[in-house]
Formats: C-alpha cells, sequence, structure tokens
C-alpha cells in the first residue's frame, strides 16, 4: 500500500527526533495536510509579548494579502517539542500547555487574530481553541502512529475549518445557593449591556426553575421538552423566548432564553432517560453555535440527568462557590477531579474518540459584603489548601490552578477572585430585572468578573 506524504514524514523522524527535526521534517507537512500551503505559513513567529516567539503561525492568504510575507492576523499557532519531550509525563506536558495558553493570551498582541492553538511532539498533538480570554482543549492529547495518523490530522482540520463563534459556558456547583442562576442572569446581561455580544441562555433546571421566574419569561411556541423528544419535528429556535429592557433614552438591552420546561416534571428518571438521548441538547445547542458569541445554561446542582447534559454540552465551567461554604468548594474539587472527566468519557462514547474534557474555570467567590474579613480568608486559604493536599496525595491531582490561579511558588498568591454585593445582585429578583440592570455597583463588579474571565 502506498504510504501518505504524513504517513512518510512520521516515520522518517528518529526515534528521539529534536525539535528542529521535527520543525522540519514533519510540521511542514503537517500544515500541508491541514491546508495551508508554503506562502500561508512561517516558523519563529513574534508574538508582540516580551521577545517571545511561537514556533509556526499560519493563516490562509487573501487576494492582496499572503501571510508567509506580511505576518499579519494569524488564525492558527503551533508550539512544536521534539521526540524526547515526554508529553505523557505531567510536567513537560503542563509546561507546553502552559507556554501556548501565554503565547495566546491578550497580552500578546501579535496573536490577537488567532483561534487555534496546537501542540505536538510528532508522537503526540492536541488541539486548543481560543474564545476571548478563553483558551480550552478540543481534544484530548492524540498518540500517532503509522496508521492513524491521516484520519487524526484529518480530523483536526475539519475542526479548524468549521467556524464556531459561540462559547459554551455551564453554571454549576453540586451545592445550591451559591448564586449559578443569579451569575447566570447578571453574566448574560453584562455581556450583552457593556460588550455588545449576543447572548443566549437555558435554564436546564425544570424543578427550580428560578431563571425563567426571575425574568418573568414566557415560553416561546415550542418547548425545549418537544425539541428533546422529537428533534426531528421540531426546531431549537422556535424554543427561544426573548428578555429585553427598554430605557428612556430608547436604548434595549438584553439576551434571548430557552425557558424550563415544566413537562420534565412528570417524568421520573428512567423515562427521562428513554426519551432524552443522551448528548441531544449539545446536538441541538450546536446548531446555534453560529448564532450567538456565548451560550449559558444554568445547570441544577444535583448530578442526574439535566446537569450532566449540561456539562456534555459546555466547552468550560464556571463555579460559583462561597468562602464561607465549605461543601461548595469540596463540591467544585469533586466535581473537577470524578464528574467531569466521566463526562468526557460519556462526550467520546456519543460524539468522536477524541473529544477532550469538560474544562473547569477557576473557581469564584460570590459573597454578600465588600470585603471578605482578613480572619476568615485565612480560614478558607487554610481549608482549600487542605482540599488540594488531599486530591495530590489520594489521586495524584494538582488542583492549584483551579483555586489558587495566580499562585506561584515566588509570589505565594493565593487570593480568589471574588464578586462583592452580592447581596445587592439577588434583590433584583424582585424587580425582573438583572442586578446589573438596577445598581452601578453590581455592574462594577460583572465587568470585573467577565474581564477576568472572558474579555
Amino acid at each position: 500500500m502506498t504510504q501518505s506524504a504524513l504517513q512518510r514524514a512520521w516515520l522518517s523522524l528518529p526515534e528521539q527526533a529534536s525539535e528542529s527535526s521535527v520543525n522540519q521534517n514533519f510540521i511542514p507537512v503537517f500544515l500541508d495536510s491541514l491546508g495551508f500551503t508554503q506562502h500561508e505559513y512561517c516558523c519563529e513567529y513574534y508574538i508582540g509579548r516580551g521577545k517571545h516567539k511561537v514556533d509556526f503561525a499560519a493563516r490562509q492568504n487573501t487576494d492582496t494579502d499572503k501571510f508567509a510575507q506580511t505576518r499579519q492576523d494569524p488564525f492558527l499557532i503551533i508550539e512544536s517539542k521534539g521526540r524526547h519531550i515526554n508529553f505523557m509525563h505531567q510536567t513537560p506536558y503542563k509546561k507546553t500547555v502552559d507556554q501556548l495558553k501565554y503565547y495566546l493570551a491578550s497580552e500578546a498582541t501579535y496573536c490577537q487574530s488567532v483561534r487555534w492553538g496546537i501542540i505536538t511532539n510528532g508522537d503526540y498533538i492536541q488541539l486548543f481553541r481560543k474564545h476571548g480570554k478563553v483558551v480550552f482543549p478540543v481534544t484530548k492529547l492524540i498518540q500517532l502512529n503509522a496508521e492513524n495518523i491521516d484520519q487524526k490530522i484529518a480530523n483536526i482540520k475539519q475542526h479548524i475549518e468549521v467556524p464556531i463563534r459561540a462559547l459554551f459556558i455551564a453554571l454549576y456547583n453540586n451545592k445550591g445557593g451559591v448564586g449559578k442562576t443569579t451569575t447566570t442572569i447578571n453574566l448574560a446581561a453584562t455581556l450583552n449591556g457593556v460588550y455588545h455580544k449576543k447572548v443566549l441562555v437555558v435554564d436546564f433546571d425544570p424543578n427550580q426553575r428560578d431563571l425563567s421566574k426571575n425574568l418573568a419569561i414566557k415560553a416561546a411556541s415550542e418547548s425545549l421538552y418537544d425539541c428533546l423528544e422529537d428533534y426531528r419535528n421540531h426546531h431549537i429556535v422556535n424554543a427561544i423566548s426573548t428578555y429585553r429592557v427598554k430605557y428612556r433614552q430608547g436604548k434595549e438591552y438584553g439576551f434571548d432564553v430557552i425557558p424550563a420546561d415544566q413537562k420534565f416534571l412528570h417524568l421520573k428518571e428512567q423515562e427521562l432517560t428513554a426519551k432524552v438521548t443522551r448528548g441531544r441538547l449539545s446536538q441541538l445547542l450546536h446548531s446555534l453555535k453560529n448564532e450567538y458569541d456565548y451560550i449559558i445554561i444554568d445547570a441544577p446542582t444535583n448530578w442526574k440527568i439535566f446537569s450532566q447534559e449540561a456539562i456534555i454540552t459546555t466547552d468550560v465551567v464556571l463555579m460559583p462557590t462561597q468562602y464561607n461554604n465549605l461543601a461548595s468548594l469540596e463540591n467544585a474539587a469533586m466535581a473537577i477531579s470524578e464528574l467531569f472527566p466521566e463526562v468526557g468519557r460519556q462526550k467520546r462514547e456519543i460524539f468522536f474518540p477524541d473529544c477532550a474534557d469538560p474544562i473547569a474555570l477557576p473557581i469564584f467567590y460570590n459573597q454578600g459584603s465588600a470585603k471578605i474579613p482578613e480572619p476568615q480568608k485565612v480560614q478558607a486559604q487554610k481549608a482549600i489548601e487542605e482540599i488540594i493536599d488531599r486530591y495530590h496525595k489520594q489521586l495524584g491531582l494538582n488542583l492549584f490552578p483551579y483555586f489558587f490561579p495566580k499562585y506561584k511558588r515566588s509570589t505565594q498568591n493565593r487570593d480568589v477572585f471574588t464578586v462583592n454585593n452580592y447581596a445587592y445582585i439577588a434583590n433584583g429578583a424582585f424587580a425582573r430585572k438583572p442586578g446589573v440592570y438596577l445598581h452601578k455597583t453590581v455592574l462594577e463588579s460583572y465587568k470585573k468578573l467577565v474581564r477576568e474571565y472572558f474579555i
């Protein structure tokens, strides 16, 4: 059987191929397989942050612009390593991922247009997507060999060729009362009102229906239940309601909502499982992926079909906690270490075998006062450190990035992002409006939240 160009390039690499060997013999053929000609990529691309350069950058040419000449507005970057850098070992793998994220950060001024990032050492490859400030894996770390390399690279090509506008976010914590619904509402309102993003919110908690009730959302012409049960005869677009607030100046703000559906309440778990095919919510909502900038799902607290379907659908999970609520912190750790990897395994069974696990963003505190008292702040830090230490000893997991994302040995920074004025935010429910529409201090808190995580 005739070998493909990719197979020949991969087989030509020495067993301990250096980075320069991978760059010279494998990456050009790999880029060609992704659809980039030699005039549509360059090596040693300056990212605009310090003196750092990423190994490769690529973008398809236009009629008036050849990327290899102008080096402007890259679409894809690749950070490569030699085969001797073993990605199956956590330290070199994490270091390479952190390097890629550094190149994709907002401070890297010449990488603002980048939408995709790849790490590879020739033996392994992984695809990442960038949406605003969020960088997350689309695939797991894929092992390459002569038999699978053509198909694996074809799958990556399919990902980067399909335009995706929306970032899918789930709000989840297995502990109730931490402000998931309130955060969902005000996050959506801020993204639209301040940053002019088009947002769809999904109330996927039929038992509580707090989001739908708090905003007095009216049902659309079709229901989410109908779409999930019989997607061939019901279109998800017809299940969307609108929430708008008009001001005297004539300005109008708001977002779209798929309200919670009471039809689910009459079904037991076994009946739900039979009627709602696993992964169906994801399929329905992903049909809207180019209609919105953000699709935010308010997931219920229990770990049953609704919360599982929400996490299966999402790209990233945002988890509100409270500094004086140990259960909310413990549940966040459990979700990151146990529940989300299990969802990843389900996704690989439902969709395609290289799906990445859902990724948790760092936790944040929802709290009522303007400032956490220092003794309680220290107490919360100690509780988190005990959780981190326990999971490291028992499972070998490093939860520091999820709880103390700014921590470095040199600075010992254990700060947790905090949304202040939570009491004022919650009061917005009585006015049937997001708190950010009513209180300037609330708006400032949520602008900080958006800048911290998303934009």
